[in-house]
Parts: C-alpha cells; structure tokens; sequence
C-alpha cells in the first residue's frame, strides 16, 4: 500500500513562508539595531588617532573642552558617526523605493542618474556661489536630482519599444556620464575644481553638526513617507495592472515615490558627495532575507544601508592612516562587482 505524501494545503503554505519572512524581518532590525550602534560605536573609536571607550563615556558625562580627544569625539566623531547612518539609510532607502516602483533590479540613485543631477546643479551653485550655505547646497541639490531623474526617464522612453529595465540603466549611464563631464568642465572653467573634488571623491570627513541637524528631519519625513509609500509599492512591484486592479493609484504612488527618493538622495549628495552602489546592493540583499513586501523591505534597508555605510567610513579611515580614502571608493570595491552580476544574470527585473 503506497503513502501518501504529506503535504500543506496552499493556504497553510503562505501563511508559514509570511511568518518566517516576518521573523526575518523581526531579527534584521532587532540585531540589525545592535550592530548598528556597535559600528558607531567602532567609528567613534577608530580613525587617525584611536579613543579609548573610557574617554568617550567621559566626553559624553563631563565634557572637558581643554581636553583634544573630547573636543575630537564631540565635534568630529560623533557627527559623523550619525551622519552616516542616515546617508547610508537614505541611499538604502531611494534604492528599494526606485527599483520596487520600476521593477527594475538595476536602480538606484547612482546608476539612474540621480546622484549625477545632484552633483550638476552643485558644481553650478559653487561656480556662481561660491560661499553657498549649506542649506542652499541641499535646495540646489534637490533641484539637480530631479533634474537627473527627468533626463533618464525622458532619454530612456524616446524608443519605439518604450521604457524597459535594460533601456532605464543604459539610459541612466549615459546620462550620469553627460552630467559628470558637464560638471567637470564648469568647475575647471570657473576654477572650483578643488572646492567640489570632496563632492565626486565622496566623502564624510567635512561633516559637523549643522549636517547632523540639515539631515535628520529629512530623513526622518523621508522613512515615514517611504513607509506609508511601502504598500502601494509592493503592489506596483507586480506590475502596473495588478496594482491598478488592486485599487492603487499607480501615478500618485510613482509621483510621491520619486518625491521621496529627491529628497532623500539630494540631501545625502549635498552632505556627502557621490556615494555609490549602496542603493543597489543593499535592497537586494534585503529583499532575499525578508522577500518581496515593502514594509519590510523598507525599514530593514533603511539599517543595513546606514550599518554599510559606517563600516565603509571607518574603513576609509584605517586603510592608508593618517590619510583618508574617499568612502565612495570603498562603497565601489563591493558595488561594481555586484553590479555586473545582478547586469549578467538578473535581466533587470526584480519581480
């Protein structure tokens, strides 16, 4: 007498893939956290000249200004801990949005030419102005990732066959390469090419305290934005008729998606420069652990990006002391060999 083999019934199937993605979820961000103020922590302590933790619990009790190490962790360390946890967050966090709405495994702020329109709009504030405030900095760098964004999507849609992932990522290189040379002949022509050097190197070393305070209520909007976004764009993820057959309004999802994605990139590029391949990378790492819905995918992104982001600026730190490497160079040692991969086996489609 044969078996039969057991099985689940379909509907008790979903319900225990849901709960381990769920659980997955759960664990990403609980140690996710942890190890996220490990690594600040590590920063804090590591650079051109490392601090013991005894003397930063003590610059945080008793600050003593005569004192250089606390004058260091207070005005250096810190802020620039902080700050690039919420650039890495956010560039995390445009990446998961842009390729969940243009389902689209190659998007992301530096590949769709966002972080390229940023830079332009910057390179001519610094021509023009060369005293910006940093404030005006951010506006114009909002500005330029629209700017970017708009050229892609217009350069990309112009074939007869219409926007396809492949056509979405040439049409993004071609743009961020016509931007970079722009920009570059500007800052040459105007003679601010050493002024802007930080912003195409990328780089956390200029951060101070008014960063921390330009970044934080933007990236805070920007998560509770992306979060009430995250369902619609799941459901755009399958595609544009689905969503519209589940009662999503499929343009004011992408309108507000890639308002967000502005917002986010261009305070990041304004702060830090161009950043790279953290967008690319990390929400396709998070979509394997916690799958396909974007209210997990969001968050979780959200503290990866920003652990990837600390552990690469303390690695810039420590690779050439007392000189610093362009953190955009260490973000590209594990963004370009993860691009060509996701180029060669993915097909552009992250449905």
């Amino acid at each position: 007498m044969r078996r039969r083999a057991l099985s689940l019934p379909q509907s008790h199937s979903r319900t225990f893939s849901f709960t381990n993605k769920t659980l997955a979820a759960t664990i990403i961000l609980t140690v996710g956290l942890a190890l996220l103020i490990l690594s600040m922590a590590l920063s804090i302590m590591y650079g051109a000249a490392d601090i013991d933790l005894s003397t930063i619990w003590n610059s945080l009790n008793t600050f003593n200004e005569s004192q250089p190490s606390h004058q260091i962790i207070r005005n250096l360390r810190i802020p620039r801990a902080l700050a690039a946890a919420m650039i890495g967050a956010a560039l995390a966090m445009s990446g998961a949005i842009m390729q969940g709405m243009t389902r689209n495994a190659l998007a992301s702020p530096s590949i769709m030419g966002v972080t390229a329109g940023a830079m332009f709009t910057i390179a001519i504030l610094l021509a023009l102005f060369p005293s910006a405030s940093n404030v005006m900095m951010m506006l114009w760098a909002f500005v330029g990732a629209g700017l970017g964004t708009a050229t892609v999507f217009l350069v990309g849609s112009v074939s007869k066959s219409g926007l396809t992932p492949v056509k979405l990522a040439l049409a993004g290189t071609a743009v961020t390469a016509l931007f970079t040379s722009i920009s570059t002949a500007i800052t040459i022509h105007f003679n601010v090419a050493k002024d802007i050097s930080f912003w195409y190197a990328g780089g956390l070393s200029s951060i101070q305290w008014i960063h921390v305070k330009l970044l934080a209520p933007v990236s805070i909007i920007g998560l509770i934005l992306a979060l009430m976004l995250a369902k619609s764009i799941s459901a755009l993820n399958l595609g544009e008729d689905v969503a519209r057959g589940l009662g999503q309004q499929t343009k004011l999802t992408k309108f507000l998606g890639t308002i967000v994605v502005l917002m986010l990139t261009g305070a990041a590029v304004s702060v830090a420069g161009t950043i790279g391949f953290i967008g690319l990378v990390i929400p396709h790492i998070t979509r394997f652990l916690v799958g396909a819905d974007y209210r997990t995918i969001i968050p979780c992104s959200a503290v990866l990006g920003a652990i990837l982001l600390v552990v690469a600026d303390t690695v810039s730190r420590m690779i050439n002391p007392p000189f610093e490497t362009p953190v955009g160079t260490v973000t590209a040692l594990i963004g370009v060999p993860f691009f060509l991969y996701l180029a060669r086996n993915d097909g552009g489609s992250t449905s």
